[in-house]
């Protein structure tokens, strides 16, 4: 009988049958991942630079009532939710945002078509969150 000891392959050599097939599995994973990640990031980049909601927000810190309530600056506090739509020379934007001051947040919603680079506001509309609720367009407090 030999006492020498059989030499085990190396790592890889014993192992390269499974490491493959996972390995391969979990780049697909992560490539997917990356790609829904930079749509959602690119769609909600789109929305959060849109010429509606700067005007909101512009009009909102522009407003005594709602600045003596929320405080100042207000601005953008989230993900913005809705629809954008662009169609031609046609835009459209039904939006609700969520919007923040030093003092109160609240919920801000966009109503708006454009036909070339002139916007209609159909809506513009903040609700704080006790129930206080301002329509900027015809500025009236309910």
């Amino acid at each position: 009988m030999n006492n020498e000891l059989i030499p085990q392959p190396n790592w890889w050599k014993r192992n390269w049958p499974w490491v493959v097939p996972v390995g391969g599995c979990f780049t697909i994973l992560i490539l997917l991942a990356v790609a829904i990640g930079s749509l959602f990031f690119g769609i909600t980049s789109i929305m959060d630079d849109s010429i509606p909601i700067e005007y909101a927000l512009e009009k909102i810190n522009a407003d005594p009532e709602i600045t003596k309530l929320m405080g100042s600056p207000i601005k953008n506090n989230g993900m913005i939710q809705g629809e954008f739509n662009l169609n031609n020379d046609e835009k459209s934007a039904d939006l609700k945002a969520p919007i923040t001051g030093p003092k109160e947040s609240g919920t801000l919603f966009i109503k708006a078509t454009a036909k070339g680079d002139k916007w209609t506001y159909h809506e513009i509309r903040v609700v704080i969150q006790d129930n206080n609720e301002v329509d900027l367009i015809n500025d009236e407090w309910d």
